[in-house]
């Protein structure tokens, strides 16, 4: 991987991947929060780390003004969004939805269509802050293990297979809590295909894996 300067305050302009190569099937992914913890709307640019271009947007669609003063308080973590992930181009990818939360955040993961791809909850008295990784059919995928003290979460399947890692580590740097900071890289195991939903699933929940967690972290 080629190294980025962590404090290079302007990405390179955006661009599509190389040709024939669709923005899912990168393996490494740089998130980088837009506007700050003070910002009402929830913007992420996501970048290729090997190029820093940006490669894929996820703006929030419609902040309500009761949602947008609820995100200048203590509950600005538990409020409703509504996300959609574009490519380079403008080509929507996915959507990504969450309702109020109750007691745990589950958040849904839709094709452009509308049409369910799975979702991901929270895992009720967790002290790490873990979540469950579904698929349309409620079926468990992959759950995310690690601790919001730590410096890495890793998402692995019941029979014990990482298929990604979010790291606040990226060259050579350790990065901020990844409830604190806003940047930080989610790697994709090569193996895992693009056609079953599964790479549009974990990239949602690197995406939001800081704003769900922070409901429960002080």
């Amino acid at each position: 991987m080629v190294a980025l300067n962590p404090d290079s305050p302007v990405p390179a302009p955006a661009a599509p991947p190389e040709a024939g190569v669709g923005p899912l099937m990168l393996n490494q992914f740089l998130i980088e929060e837009r506007g700050g913890p003070f910002h009402p709307a929830l913007n992420y640019n996501i970048l290729d780390p090997a190029s820093g271009r940006i490669i894929m947007t996820c703006r929030e669609n419609a902040v309500s003004l009761f949602t947008r003063i609820l995100r200048y308080s203590s509950l600005r973590r538990a409020t409703p969004f509504d996300l959609t992930v574009a490519a380079a181009s403008g080509e929507p990818l996915m959507h990504i939805r969450r309702g109020v939360p109750v007691f745990v955040s589950r958040v849904a993961v839709l094709d452009p269509s509308g049409v369910p791809i799975g979702e991901f909850c929270q895992k009720a008295f967790s002290v790490g802050g873990a979540f469950d990784v579904l698929d349309a059919r409620e079926r468990l995928l992959c759950r995310l293990r690690g601790h919001a003290a730590g410096r890495e979460f890793a998402f692995v399947t019941p029979d014990g297979v990482e298929l990604a890692r979010i790291s606040r580590k990226w060259a050579g740097i350790a990065r901020e809590l990844i409830t604190g900071e806003d940047r930080f890289l989610l790697e994709i195991d090569p193996a895992v295909p693009e056609d079953e939903g599964l790479r549009q699933l974990l990239l949602a929940s690197a995406i939001c894996v800081g704003t769900v967690l922070k409901i429960v972290l002080p």
